[in-house]
């Protein structure tokens, strides 16, 4: 039985930041892989991503080619829509049914579980690591309570990075160096087909 960490976001696009928090999730839980989810649209915002799927996706790739633990899949890009954690977990449940499943998901996200769609799915079908956001820190009671509701949550602390896709789009857009915010393959794919050039997203 492997372990398996789930790791979704728009990824537009994936950055340094993302691959810290993959890996620290992987390594403090000891999963075996992670798998990066990039969504289609995301239900926190129910607004299209900036960039196609097909670059979204291709840059993901570049990102985590040069780590055996990290895979990736496009079940919430080929389901299409918005995206909610329920289906993509169900979908994966499905390839991967004798596999332990852990979520990645920000301290600040899983203090709201509850109120996420079909809250009894989640809970039956992972577990949800916990990384710590910078004033969002679970307490012992808040997974306590979690817990109480059903919810296997894992906190965890790991290194902080203060980079978002958006700071980075605004750099591109400027004409501004974003080497060392994403990894190299990356920075050169957005460069080649000029991404993010049109405007500030």
């Amino acid at each position: 039985m492997a372990r398996i960490g789930i790791f979704g976001g728009t990824f537009d696009p994936i950055h340094i930041g993302h691959l810290m928090c993959a890996e620290q999730a992987r390594d403090a839980c000891a999963l075996d892989t992670v798998i990066f989810v990039p969504v289609s649209i995301p239900a926190a915002t129910k607004i299209d991503p900036v960039l196609e799927t097909d670059d979204r996706m291709n840059m993901c790739k570049l990102a985590i080619a040069d780590n055996p633990a990290f895979d990736i899949s496009d079940v919430d890009i080929v389901r299409g829509g918005i995206t909610y954690t329920a289906d993509t977990l169900a979908d994966l449940r499905e390839a991967y049914p004798d596999d332990e499943l852990f979520f990645i998901t920000g301290s600040d996200s899983a203090k709201s579980l509850p109120k996420w769609y079909k809250p009894k799915t989640l809970a039956r079908l992972a577990s949800f690591i916990a990384v710590d956001r910078p004033g969002a820190e679970l307490t012992d009671d808040e997974v306590a309570e979690l817990s109480d509701q059903g919810f296997t949550v894992i906190p965890i602390r790991a290194a902080r990075m203060d980079i978002s896709s958006t700071e980075i789009r605004r750099l591109v857009a400027e004409g501004r160096s974003i080497r060392y915010l994403c990894p190299y393959p990356v920075c050169a794919y957005i460069q080649k087909k000029g991404l993010y050039q049109k405007g500030i997203q």
